[in-house]
């Protein structure tokens, strides 16, 4: 293999993704507003906020992650110079929006039984199912601006995306103040509603005057479903959807089995969660940024190109993991005590932040490797991965050191952090032999 130039490959791949990394940034602001001003209404209506979410996060994201299939295959064809192919997929991909969010819908109107496996009182119950009915309004924009967002992104100008997505971030907080009065906690959710809706409609309307956007010829005729087209986007989109859904199952079990060392522990693991979430964005961000050049490459003919683009990303991801980690290791007194003053939880916090540290090195390694894999079109082995590391060595082995060993809460974050290791080891693997250019005479 030819040397790696891993300086312009890495500018290339950091200008598709520190868009996506704001991007993810703004959408993140989204759940603290809704916390935040929540919060205000008294300790009913956060709960029932609080347990709505996360039932309706697992749903929206895990539909809305079989979407993420539009971007590696609007890379590809973007590489091999087929612009009105792209239309194409593009109205293919518009019916599968229309599936996932039917489902999504119906999750979120008829959740009794999701929410029966809760076990709440009847009053947060019912706060949460306001929230749930009003959060499934916000699945058909979501869909729609996530194919946009997966054409924008596949051809190399998330930019676009991410202006809405501030955009959206800025509607979200008037928005709130106007409906929380009227609608309580599940305000918070219309809100959402009303700002994917309209980040849909501007972002399409856009789309269809943008001169570069005009080459797909998306909108110039209709396209019935192709079956044939929808099985081979499901093929690469389920899987992803799959992987999110063992992600986030993984680490709401742990924060469940954690609850039961009291609330200080569950406080603590909470600060912890939420550091996770945002080192997490970064070399996800990259991961995205090297999918879309691999893609691209593999379009154009040049295999060689996409094993350099996903090595450079790949390097570049633990490096800047270890700069991450030693900021959290080092930084935890001070970092801790931005988050909480109080005495019994803040000591914990630092604990748990310093295991955030090592947790981090692996995440950021499969995080990345991942989303380079998805740019090859290689989905379905990853998913499996995540399965038997995250529930079976993450979950299993935290509820073992955890609880049957008696370690307590450390146990579940190092079988967190093993199973993360496993499972960026496996991908990265993978990803060098499938990613493997033959050479002459072989």
């Amino acid at each position: 293999m030819k040397s790696l130039n891993f300086f312009p490959l890495f500018r290339n791949i950091f200008q598709i993704a520190w868009p996506v990394l704001v991007s993810q940034l703004a959408l993140t602001g989204y759940g603290v507003l809704d916390t935040v001003m929540a919060g205000r209404l008294g300790a009913l209506e956060l709960a029932g906020v609080g347990i709505g979410a996360v039932i309706a996060l697992t749903i929206m994201v895990t539909c809305s992650g079989v979407l993420l299939a539009l971007t590696p295959l609007i890379a590809h064809l973007h590489g091999a110079g087929r612009p009105e192919d792209i239309g194409e997929e593009v109205r293919q991909s518009l019916w599968v929006a229309v599936g996932v969010t039917i489902v999504a819908m119906l999750l979120m109107q008829f959740p009794d039984p999701i929410l029966k496996l809760a076990s709440m009182p009847t009053d947060v119950e019912a706060h949460a199912r306001a929230y749930l009915m009003a959060n499934s309004w916000a699945a058909p924009g979501l869909m729609l601006f996530r194919v946009f967002n997966g054409l924008a992104t596949g051809i190399g100008q998330p930019r676009a995306a991410m202006r809405f997505y501030l955009l959206g971030l800025a509607l979200k907080l008037p928005l709130n103040l106007l409906l929380l009065p009227h609608f309580g906690g599940a305000g918070c959710a219309w809100a959402t509603a009303i700002v994917n809706t309209i980040l849909a409609v501007l972002a399409w309307g856009w789309a269809m005057r943008a001169g570069n956007y005009r080459d797909f010829h998306v909108f110039t005729r209709f396209s019935p479903p192709r079956w044939s087209a929808i099985v081979e986007f499901l093929k690469l989109g389920l899987p992803i959807g799959a992987s999110f859904l063992i992600d986030i199952s993984a680490f709401a079990s742990m924060a469940l089995f954690i609850a039961r060392f009291g609330p200080e522990t569950s406080g603590a693991h909470q600060i912890a969660a939420n550091l996770t979430s945002f080192t997490y964005m970064l070399p996800m961000s990259l991961g995205i940024g090297a999918s879309v050049l691999a893609g691209r490459a593999l379009g154009g003919g040049d295999p060689e190109l996409a094993r350099r683009v996903g090595s450079v990303c790949l390097i570049a991801a633990i490096g800047l993991g270890l700069v991450m980690s030693a900021v959290l290791f080092f930084g935890a007194p001070l970092i801790a005590s931005a988050y909480t003053n109080d005495a019994s939880v803040y000591p914990i916090a630092v604990m748990f932040i310093k295991l955030v540290a090592l947790y981090h090195i692996a995440d950021a390694l499969q995080a990345s490797t991942i989303n380079v894999l998805r740019g090859f079109k290689r989905t379905t082995v990853p998913m499996v991965v995540y399965a038997v590391a995250l529930w079976g060595v993450g979950l299993g082995g935290g509820y073992w050191f955890g609880i049957v060993r008696e370690v307590g809460a450390p146990g579940f974050w190092l079988a967190g952090t093993a199973s993360l290791a496993i499972a960026g080891v496996a991908v990265t693997i993978y990803f060098l032999r499938v990613s493997r250019v033959p050479q002459a005479g072989q």
